[in-house]
């Protein structure tokens, strides 16, 4: 709900700040004051375009701030788009504020950061129902007439029955869809698909075959130059002569002297052994040298074999992956392909099958929703128009209208019509009215401005009221055309809706503002030659002076019919409490 609302330099006002709490709030003063612009206000909000013309003579900007309480009924949806966009700040609260600049630049924003008015209407939109300028007005919004009547209806349980085979039917088409689609080019894909699996299977991979593969590539092109480096090193070792000793025998006469001085101090024993180890680790690298030196082989062909299988190896990467364990697994996806492709026929039969079940399932499904739907259309119709006779409407009418498209690929209706289905079911609807006898049911959006429909928007949203998650509803225009008689039955279906939703209402019937939980007065006042709107809350004796006020001239008889109606009120309120 609207908690906080600051006006600076718009239109009259120069600077308001003003507070409300949740309940009715009535807004009172006399025609000009400044009432119905405070409103305006509010309405940039939500986004409506605006020129200069609103800033305040003399300014070189106007700004509008409000800040909202945000509701159970709408936290979700605000949320979610407060998320979407980077703003959510405070999960309680968020503030929308509009500037508007003389060299003709407005500018929108959420929690302080700027945005476009696109978001600020759409946040709006969540947040307030404004009637005065009907097009805000939610009930005016065809598209959520349905969401409206279903929580009306209370149709969650059918609902979620109908989403559940909707979502399956889904799933299944889009399959169908992609089968048939891949059908069309099954021919050539099934070629291709053939193409690879068999190249890749004929390979016959291993995971880990590249890097041995390079390494015997090094071997069989380097072998000769292997070969005499091993030889070198093995004839350094093991094969010396008198001239130079093998590595092998010097480190023997070394091992030998060690002996030998062992065994005169034995304290030096470590000597020995160190030599020993010596001597073991060159006799082993003879040994493996040689052992190498049978392994090197000089091969031409098996050289061209491995450049072959490497070359071969390089050639699959390039085309189905970078890595071989990458290029096996493309070859398993492309064999489950193919076997899909070549299954697909059976597949799609088994899929039309289970579609035509759905579509039978989905059928019955919307059919208990739509009779849910029509039952409580009858009941709204009722209520409303119940309502309306309450607020001298008696002739006016209600009704819900149900319509449906024909779709040879929708569901069949026990009529025999097949028309189309979406998430919510087979019908759209829209509210219609007839407000004078002959007319004819028409839109809401075509219905005449002014009192009458304010009137029936009060209705509406009475009836609605558990239903509508909106939680701040305005209504600028809803006394005019109409007496104190039906200005208290307005006052008090006011109040009663203000149970579930914070009102705000400008009035000039004292019966009407006798209801508010809430009372502000605005006065235009002239002060160094400027006019300026200035706000009061009133409470005791001031309000009971406005409210003779509005009756006429502030007399001892007017101040007692005030106070007779603040009484009534009383009564009234505590009575439906």
């Amino acid at each position: 709900m609207l908690t906080e609302l600051r006006i600076e330099n718009f239109a009259i006002i120069n600077y308001l700040e003003l507070e409300f709490g949740s309940g009715l709030v009535t807004l009172t003063g006399e025609t000009g004051a400044g009432k119905s612009i405070i409103i305006d206000a509010v309405e940039t909000l939500l986004g409506v375009r605006a020129d200069t013309s609103l800033i305040r003579s003399g300014a070189d900007r106007s700004n509008v701030e409000g800040a909202f309480r945000i509701s159970e009924a709408v936290r979700e949806p605000v949320h979610e788009i407060l998320k979407r966009e980077f703003l959510l700040d405070d999960p309680n609260y968020v503030v929308l504020a509009r500037e508007f600049r003389s060299e003709g630049r407005n500018v929108a924003r959420v929690n302080g950061r700027t945005v476009n008015l696109g978001l600020l209407r759409e946040l709006g939109e969540l947040l307030i129902d404004l009637h005065g300028q009907s097009e805000h007005l939610s009930l005016l919004r065809v598209k959520s007439h349905l969401g409206l009547l279903d929580r009306f209806a209370e149709v969650d349980v059918e609902m979620d029955a109908y989403k559940t085979t909707y979502k399956a039917l889904q799933a299944v088409r889009k399959e169908l869809n992609d089968l048939r689609q891949s059908e069309k080019d099954a021919a050539r894909r099934a070629e291709m698909l053939t193409f690879q699996v068999e190249e890749i299977t004929a390979a016959n991979l291993k995971p880990d075959e590249e890097a041995g593969l390079r390494e015997e590539r090094t071997r069989l092109a380097n072998a000769e130059k292997l070969a005499n480096l091993a030889n070198t090193a093995l004839a350094a070792l093991d094969e010396g002569d008198m001239q130079t000793p093998a590595a092998t025998d010097r480190v023997g006469e070394i091992v030998q002297a060690l002996t030998a001085l062992t065994k005169v101090d034995a304290a030096q024993a470590r000597f020995q052994e160190r030599a020993e180890e010596v001597f073991t680790l060159l006799t082993d690298l003879a040994l493996e040298l040689r052992d190498y030196l049978e392994e090197i082989e000089f091969n031409p062909r098996r050289l061209d074999v491995v450049e072959d299988r490497l070359e071969m190896i390089h050639n699959l990467k390039r085309k189905y992956g970078e890595t071989i364990p990458e290029i096996i697994a493309f070859g398993e996806q492309a064999q489950k392909d193919l076997d899909e492709i070549t299954h697909a026929e059976e597949r799609i039969v088994e899929l039309e099958t289970k579609e035509a079940a759905l579509l039978k399932e989905l059928a019955e499904k919307g059919a208990a929703l739509s009779a849910r739907r029509h039952a409580a259309a009858d009941q709204m119709a009722q209520a409303i128009e119940q309502q309306l006779d309450d607020l001298r409407m008696d002739s006016a009418r209600f009704s819900v209208d149900f319509q449906t498209k024909p779709d040879p690929k929708g569901v069949s209706l026990s009529n025999g019509d097949t028309v189309a289905f979406d998430h919510t079911g087979y019908e759209s609807i829209e509210f219609l009215v007839e407000t004078n006898p002959g007319e004819g049911f028409k839109p809401l959006v075509k219905v005449a401005s002014g009192g009458e429909t304010a009137r029936l928007m009060l209705a509406l949203k009475n009836v609605l009221a558990s239903a509508d998650q909106t939680p701040t509803l305005i209504f600028d225009e809803i006394d005019q055309g109409i007496g104190g008689r039906v200005g208290a039955v307005v006052g008090q279906k006011l109040w009663q809706l203000a149970r579930t939703h914070q009102v705000l209402c400008v009035t000039h019937l004292p019966q009407l503002a006798g209801f508010g939980d809430q009372h502000y007065k605005v006065d235009k006042l002239v002060e160094d030659g400027r006019t300026t709107t200035a706000v009061q809350h009133l409470e005791g004796e001031a309000r009971l002076v406005e409210l003779a006020h509005m009756l006429g001239e502030v007399s001892e008889g007017t101040l007692q019919s005030a106070n007779e109606i603040l009484q009534s009120v009383h009564q009234a309120t505590s009575t439906a409490s």
